[in-house]
């Protein structure tokens, strides 16, 4: 089944906790602190497989989580690193953030990565909070809570050429006359409901990609019919042929309805080299209306070419003519190129608000900091408290006018105010 849509769950692998533990042998009575690092959580990197051409693998698996690192030991030993989550996604990918809108990546090249998710640092061991004036640290960090995020996957496919034209011109037979591709054909409107892509090889040193694209019809870019759902997958394309059905009572109204549904939806495809192409023209009646066509086509500044997809007639012309055509196409204007990986807001920024039964503390960096708090060890909880002052918690909270006594929420976390 084509999927050109996807919404999935991406969460990177929290830290491992750093280990308080103070070394304990025979005949060493003051071993002091020992406790290892917790290893790194794992990432989460999207990554083209370019034998992937659908995004169906996400039709049944829509969460995805990273491992977490391993805990810290004793003697100093760190625990294991997790591995990298990668999420195998097909080329012309785009990655959203499902929250936001905002565009992550556009993944378009033969094994090229995003990073979504960065996994959590490992919490440090009370090795590293020794100092003169405390000699035995009960204190250390919980592993770095992991990221996550929720994305809209939305596929576009990459190929040199695409085929248009109105329901039953004849774009699959075409397809299949000169590729290894097999769409359905019948004859009558919308047999093709989803894109076919074909490859097609000229000689040893030549091939093109091609995509059929199901029909259009009058306000297509509006989402009629099978509407502006596959119009996008032509936005990559180099080139365009557009097959003209040799048996319709008006062909060049067809054809002008298609170039101005193309363009409704996206201006920058009117600007594509277009072929072309007259079919059916195994049949009489057709090859009668094909001199006064290319007249016609001419005096537009085209250069059309006739064929029969059915009988295989004339078609080698028509797929060296749009070799030429992909040969000599200017290449897209390329954006900005997106990072791999954009830090948010300023992590030490925060806000406070009022809810019943106290004050909640709302901040990346003082959330991620009590995640990381041993609470049952003193050590551990006096340094969330020097964090609060740094950060000017404790004087916005005095501004808002807490009292002794009175809760303060971070995240899950409940703590008692004492002034």
């Amino acid at each position: 089944m084509f999927i050109d849509e996807a919404q999935i769950f991406v969460s990177s692998g929290t830290g491992g906790d750093g280990a308080v533990h103070f070394r304990r042998e025979k005949y060493v009575p003051r071993g002091g602190p020992d406790g290892g690092d917790g290893g790194r959580g794992g990432d989460v990197v999207l990554k083209v497989k370019h034998t992937l051409n659908t995004l169906s693998s996400f039709q049944f698996n829509q969460k995805f989580l990273a491992s977490p690192g391993g805990n810290g030991a004793k003697q100093k030993m760190t625990g294991r690193s997790a591995k990298t989550l990668y999420i195998f996604v097909p080329p012309g990918t785009l990655v959203y953030d499902a929250d936001t809108g905002e565009l992550l990546g556009d993944l378009v090249e033969r094994e090229q990565e995003l990073l979504i998710c960065k996994g959590g640092r490992g919490g440090r061991g009370n090795v590293h909070f020794v100092s003169a004036r405390h000699q035995v640290p009960k204190t250390g960090e919980k592993g770095e809570p992991g990221e996550d995020k929720k994305l809209r996957l939305e596929l576009k496919l990459i190929a040199d050429v695409g085929i248009v034209g109105v329901p039953n011109a004849g774009k699959s037979s075409f397809l299949a006359a000169v590729s290894n591709a097999t769409p359905k054909i019948a004859d009558y409107p919308f047999t093709t409901l989803e894109p076919n892509l074909g490859v097609v090889n000229l000689d040893l040193d030549n091939s093109l990609v091609l995509a059929d694209i199901p029909g259009l019809i009058e306000g297509a870019h509006m989402g009629a019919g099978l509407g502006d759902a596959f119009l996008r997958h032509i936005q990559r394309t180099k080139v365009l042929i557009h097959i003209i059905d040799g048996l319709s009572e008006d062909p060049i109204a067809d054809f002008t309805q298609i170039n101005s549904e193309m363009a409704l939806f996206d201006p920058m495809l009117k600007q594509k080299s277009q072929l072309i192409v007259f079919n059916k023209m195994d049949i009489p009646e057709v090859q009668q209306k094909w001199p006064e066509m290319k007249k016609t086509l001419e005096s537009k500044g085209y250069q059309p070419m006739a064929i029969s997809a059915m009988i295989r007639q004339d078609l080698q012309p028509v797929l060296w003519k749009a070799l030429e055509l992909v040969q000599t196409a200017p290449e897209p204007e390329v954006s900005e190129k997106i990072p791999v990986y954009r830090p948010e807001e300023d992590p030490e920024d925060f806000h406070i608000e009022v809810e019943e039964g106290g004050f909640r503390v709302i901040g990346k960096a003082i959330e991620r900091a009590a995640k990381m708090t041993y609470w049952e060890h003193e050590g551990s909880l006096r340094r969330f408290q020097r964090l609060m002052e740094t950060l000017g918690v404790e004087d916005a909270l005095r501004d808002m006018g807490i009292e002794e006594g009175q809760s303060v929420f971070v995240d899950e976390f409940e703590l008692e105010w004492q002034d």
